[in-house]
C-alpha cells in the first residue's frame, strides 16, 4: 500500500536583524508543536497571500513590531517525519517598534556565530545560519593574474568578501607560495581566501575554504575534511543536490547572464537559474555576466549572491 503523501505547508520565516548583527532567535512556548525549541520568528502562508504579506503578518502578530525592509535570503524544503515544508526566510533589517513576546515564547538576540551549535535548534535552523553568515560576494581571481596585480586589488574588493585564488596555469607549488603570501594581506582587507587545489593545502596554510570544480564535486564519493568553508562550482541542478548531499556550505551556479569570455555558453537567465536553484537547503552564488549591482535581482531568485571576476577587478587581466 503507498504512504499517503505528506501535506506540504509553505512557511515565511524573517531573521530580525539589529545594526550591530545580532539577529532575534526565538523559543517556542509550551503547548505549540516542537515546544521548548528554538527558531525564527514566522508562520504559515495563507491562500491567496504574498510569502512578504505573511511574514509581515506573522511578525507583527508573534512580536508586535512592522517590517519596513527586508529581501529573500534562502528558500528551502524540509521533510519533517509529518508534513513537508517549504521555508522562504528573509532578512528583516528595518522595522518599528521593540519586538515583545506576544505568544508567550522566549525571545533572544544573538550574534549568529553562537546559532550554529545553538541546543534544540529546529533542523531548518542550520541552512538559515549558513546563509546569515555567508558574504553576498563571492570573488574569483582573474585567471592570468601575476601576484602584484592581485595585491594591489585587494583594497578594491568588497570587505568580508569570499576570494577564490584562481590560477589554473600555476603549479603547485607556486599556487601553494603565492596563497601563503595572499593570506595575511587578504585578511588585513577583511576578505576570506578560498584555495582550488589539494584540500590539505587549506588547512596547512590556514586559508578560509576550499572551492571544487564541477569536474571535481563530481569525482567526490565523500566531501574532504577541510576545516574551513567547502564551495563548488555547478552547472545543473543535479550538482547542486549532490554537493548538499555532499555537505559543502555553499554552490556556486552559472552561467546566469551572457558573457564575453563564454560566448557559447547558454545563459540560464533569472528565470532559469531560480528553477535550478530550486528549494535546495544550500546558499547558492549567481555567475555569469553578474555583479555587485544585480544583487537585488540575484536575491529575488533567492540566490545568496553573486560571484564573478571582471565585475570585481580593475585593468586588462580582469577580462
Amino acid at each position: 500500500m503507498t504512504a499517503p503523501a505528506r501535506p506540504l505547508i509553505h512557511v515565511a520565516a524573517g531573521v530580525l536583524c539589529r545594526p550591530g548583527g545580532e539577529v532575534l532567535f526565538t523559543q517556542r512556548p509550551a503547548g505549540k508543536i516542537a515546544a521548548g525549541w528554538w527558531e525564527f520568528p514566522g508562520g504559515k502562508i495563507e491562500p491567496g497571500e504574498t510569502a512578504i504579506d505573511a511574514l509581515t503578518r506573522e511578525i507583527e502578530e508573534e512580536l508586535g513590531v512592522r517590517v519596513r525592509a527586508a529581501r529573500p535570503l534562502i528558500r528551502f524544503r524540509h521533510e519533517y517525519s509529518n508534513r513537508s515544508v517549504v521555508l522562504e526566510t528573509w532578512r528583516v533589517d528595518a522595522f518599528d517598534g521593540e519586538p515583545q513576546p506576544r505568544e508567550g515564547q522566549t525571545l533572544r538576540w544573538v550574534a549568529p556565530s553562537a546559532l550554529a551549535a545553538w541546543p534544540q535548534a529546529l533542523p531548518t535552523v542550520a541552512p538559515i545560519v549558513r546563509a546569515l553568515t555567508l558574504p553576498e560576494h563571492y570573488v574569483f581571481t582573474p585567471p592570468a593574474a601575476r601576484a602584484d596585480e592581485i595585491l594591489a586589488g585587494l583594497g578594491h574588493l568588497p570587505p568580508g568578501a569570499l576570494l577564490r585564488l584562481r590560477l589554473p596555469t600555476l603549479d603547485d607549488a607556486r599556487y601553494r607560495d603565492l596563497a601563503a603570501r595572499l593570506l595575511p594581506r587578504a585578511a588585513q582587507h577583511g576578505l576570506q581566501l578560498l584555495l582550488d587545489r589539494d584540500p590539505a593545502m587549506v588547512t596547512a596554510l590556514g586559508a578560509a575554504g576550499w572551492h571544487a570544480t564541477d569536474a571535481t564535486l563530481q569525482a567526490l564519493t565523500a566531501a574532504p575534511a577541510v576545516k574551513g568553508l567547502r564551495l563548488a562550482s555547478v552547472h545543473d541542478g543535479a550538482g547542486l543536490r549532490r554537493a548538499a548531499a555532499l555537505g559543502f556550505d555553499a554552490a556556486v551556479l552559472g552561467t546566469v547572464l551572457p558573457t564575453p569570455s563564454h560566448p557559447e555558453t547558454s545563459p540560464l537567465g533569472w528565470d532559469g537559474f531560480a528553477a535550478l536553484r530550486g528549494s535546495i537547503a544550500l546558499p547558492v552564488y549567481a555567475i555569469g555576466g553578474v555583479g555587485p549591482e544585480v544583487l537585488p535581482r540575484a536575491f529575488a531568485a533567492w540566490a545568496q549572491g553573486v560571484a564573478g571576476v571582471s565585475a570585481y577587478w580593475r585593468g586588462p587581466e580582469a577580462g
